[in-house]
C-alpha cells in the first residue's frame, strides 16, 4: 500500500477509485457479451453496449481525479488500474474484430503497443522510475474510445468512413506515442 505524501499512515485498498476500477473489470465480460451479442444488427443490444462502454470510460477517469483529488493512490490502483483499461480497450477492439466492423490487423497493432509500453513500464516501475502518461497518451486514449464508442452506436451507414478514420488516426497517435515513450526513454539514459 502507498502513503499519502507527507504522512506514515498506510493507505486502506478499500476506496472509491479502487472500487470503480474493479467495477470495470467486472462489467468488461458484460460489455463483450452486449458488443457480441449485439453483432452490429440488433439497435437496442448496440445501445446497451455503447452505453455501458461510456460509463465504463468516465469511470476510468473518475477513479483517477477522485484518487488524485482525495490523496488516496494506493500500489493496487497503480497495478489494478491499467489492468482494467487495458482489458476493456482490449475486449472492446476483438469483440469489434467478431463482429466484422474492425480489421484485425488494427486491434494487433493497438495490442502490440499497449502490452508492450504497459510491459516497459513495470520493468522501470521495479527499477524506480514512474513513466507518467504523457498527453499524446492521454490524446491515444481518448481517441481510441472515440472511435470504439463509433463502431458500437449503431450510426447510419454513412457514418462508416468517418468512424474508420477516427480509428486511423487514433491507431497513427498509438504508434506515434509507443514510439515516443521509448524514445524519452532513451535520451534519459543516455
Amino acid at each position: 500500500m502507498s502513503t499519502v505524501p507527507g504522512s506514515s499512515a498506510r493507505q486502506s485498498n478499500i476506496n472509491l477509485p479502487n472500487i470503480l476500477t474493479c467495477l470495470r473489470i467486472l462489467f468488461v465480460p458484460v460489455f463483450a457479451w452486449l458488443a457480441i451479442r449485439g453483432n452490429n444488427e440488433n439497435g437496442s443490444t448496440q445501445w446497451w453496449a455503447f452505453g455501458v462502454f461510456v460509463a465504463l470510460m468516465v469511470t476510468d477517469k473518475l477513479d483517477g481525479d477522485i484518487a488524485r483529488a482525495r490523496g488516496i493512490v494506493t500500489n493496487f490502483g497503480k497495478i489494478a488500474d491499467p489492468i482494467a483499461d487495458k482489458a476493456l480497450m482490449i475486449t472492446a477492439l476483438v469483440s469489434l474484430n467478431i463482429v466484422g466492423v474492425l480489421w484485425w490487423w488494427v486491434t494487433i497493432v493497438i495490442v502490440v503497443r499497449e502490452l508492450g509500453i504497459t510491459a516497459w513500464r513495470m520493468v522501470l516501475l521495479r527499477k524506480g522510475r514512474v513513466v507518467p502518461a504523457s498527453r499524446g497518451g492521454k490524446w491515444k486514449t481518448t481517441l481510441q474510445a472515440l472511435a470504439v464508442a463509433m463502431y458500437l452506436c449503431p450510426l447510419p451507414a454513412w457514418m462508416d468512413w468517418p468512424t474508420h478514420v477516427v480509428m486511423a488516426i487514433a491507431l497513427a497517435i498509438t504508434v506515434i506515442t509507443g514510439a515516443q515513450y521509448l524514445l524519452d526513454s532513451r535520451k534519459q539514459q543516455q
